[in-house]
């Protein structure tokens, strides 16, 4: 028996045969006329987007979405296959050329200043080998279900194609926000990252323990019965958190604790039942911007936003403007290849850059707020004058579609606490409700990328975000504001007593989490 320690970024407990992902290897193609090359690549780029349109029609929600429709630009970015069609010109045959054409790109991305193109690189490797296996005429090989999948590295694509049911993975090169990160805590995939897999010869079979962060390998007979006592234990704990699903969120003393939830598109609501949560405390809108030809039109957010605000019958939703920028590019809106995409032109920033872009979204969210209990937030404010112009554009919204004769509404405008300046001044900014962004707010203040599995340690609520949390519900309290985190740290029961005690009496939570946070409140 082995026994290896990582980091948990996805919770819960799987056991299973060990399957270990290897690099894969295709044999050269036999070289044929520089037309036939072409011809060949042609075809397997077209054949490898039809491959991930289908994916795409099977994903689950607007992160998948994103993933994948980035994945299908990419292959559609002429920037990206020319130099391969060049070396074809050139007397390459197809694979060497498109071998040739991505490892250089794929190089240019590992060896970015930038966490977030360091990061993306695994979308690139991802394209690199499925075209590579159509032009070999090989398939990827299928994961079998209910295996302990360990590897360097996982292709987001392929993880959404692989049927998870009672498994679990564990990557070394990944930190806790990558795509894949976010793909296992949306499905409920227990994994971890950071693991030495130099020790993985010669096992078959695995528990994993991504409550604590352990791997173990080949376990002997009483460590597989604590094993099952611990998963037992975990399923009762789960079944026992369901009862306080439908009870209003108090603490052991009374106090109340409104707990909303985090969506990232309308259908994240639909398994939700509307009577178990105080509303929805962030709508990320970027998924009807990602995976288009073009941006969404007025009409089309109107009726998203209205069907949301619908759901919550009279409950308050928070739609907060476009986030684009950092770890969620949109092409044609977002800059290319800026140095450091965490620290540049992104959130309100690159919203008061396309100023056309942002009225559209204001005036939909205008028309929606009529009758509901809408409230728009601004996301990435670093300065009070952001939020000015924002409530400029806001009221000159709201009067435009009066102007045409469109009933409209001037919704509460608030503000994400997520940059340290704005934190550490919060007291002027005059923002109707603020809502700390615990993810970003936590790499500014820790100066550790999110993106980076050696910070993992580093890139922890500690002392120094508590007390900026504090301060910031103290000002609330005192100016009469509601204060709220809707941030990862909101669904990890772990940080909730702490989260209360500084003073945070409203949470959004992933939908998942909601029976687990209410249980832990009531025990604080």
């Amino acid at each position: 028996m082995v026994m290896l320690t990582g980091t948990p970024v996805a919770p819960g407990l799987a056991v299973g045969p060990l399957v270990r992902l290897a690099g894969v290897t295709h044999a050269a193609r036999i070289r044929a006329s520089r037309g036939k090359e072409r011809d060949a690549l042609v075809a397997a780029i077209a054949a490898a987007r039809e491959d991930l349109i289908a994916l795409l029609a099977r994903t689950g929600n607007a992160d998948e979405e994103g993933i994948v429709a980035f994945q299908i630009a990419l292959l559609e970015d002429e920037e990206l296959t020319i130099p391969a069609y060049a070396a074809i010109d050139a007397g390459e045959a197809a694979d060497a050329a498109w071998r040739a054409a991505m490892d250089l790109q794929i190089e240019d991305y590992r060896s970015s200043d930038s966490e977030y193109f360091r990061a993306r690189a695994a979308d690139l490797r991802d394209l690199y080998e499925r075209v590579l296996g159509l032009l070999a005429g090989n398939g990827i090989e299928a994961i079998p279900p209910g295996a302990i999948v360990v590897a360097d590295d996982l292709a987001p694509s392929r993880f959404l194609a692989t049927d998870w049911s009672n498994g679990g993975l564990v990557l070394h090169r990944t930190g806790a926000t990558s795509h894949v990160a976010i793909l296992a805590r949306a499905r409920g995939v227990p994994m971890l990252v950071g693991v030495d897999a130099a020790q993985l010869e010669g096992h078959s079979q695995a528990l994993l323990d991504a409550q604590n962060g352990l791997l173990i390998l080949d376990p002997d007979p009483s460590t597989r019965q604590a094993f099952d006592r611990q998963r037992r234990t975990y399923a009762s704990q789960q079944f026992a958190d369901g009862r306080y699903l439908e009870a209003e969120a108090r603490t052991g003393s009374g106090e109340r604790v409104w707990v909303m939830i985090n969506v990232a598109g309308p259908d994240d609501v639909e398994a939700v039942d509307p009577a178990h949560v105080d509303g929805i405390g962030l709508v990320r809108t970027e998924f009807l911007f990602h995976g288009r030809d073009r941006l969404p039109d007025e009409e089309e957010q109107y009726r998203v936003y209205r069907r949301l605000t619908e759901w919550a019958a009279g409950k308050p939703v928070t739609i907060r403007t476009l986030d684009a920028g950092g770890d969620k590019p949109i092409p044609g809106l977002t800059r290319e290849q800026e140095s450091n995409p965490f620290l540049g032109v992104r959130g309100v920033r690159l919203s008061l850059r396309h100023p056309q872009v942002l009225s559209v979204q204001l005036r939909a969210l205008a028309r929606a707020a009529v009758g509901a209990n809408l409230k728009v937030m601004i996301p990435m404010v670093t300065l009070p004058e952001e939020l000015e112009r924002c409530r400029y554009l806001l009221t000159g919204a709201v009067r435009a579609v009066a102007a045409e004769g469109v009933p409209g509404t001037l919704p509460r405008l608030g503000m994400m606490v997520e940059v340290p300046a704005a934190a550490l001044a919060v007291e002027e900014f005059a923002a109707d409700f603020y809502s700390i962004g615990s993810n970003d707010l936590i790499q500014y203040l820790s100066a550790a990328s999110r993106d980076e599995p050696d910070l993992i340690s580093v890139a922890l609520p500690g002392t120094g975000f508590l007390r900026v949390i504090r301060a910031v519900c103290e000002h609330g309290e005192r100016e009469g504001r509601e204060v709220s985190l809707c941030g990862d740290l909101a669904s990890d029961p772990r940080h909730i007593p702490a989260l209360l005690d500084c003073g945070l009496r409203t949470l959004s939570v992933a939908p998942a989490a909601l029976a687990a946070v209410k249980a832990t409140i009531a025990k604080c």
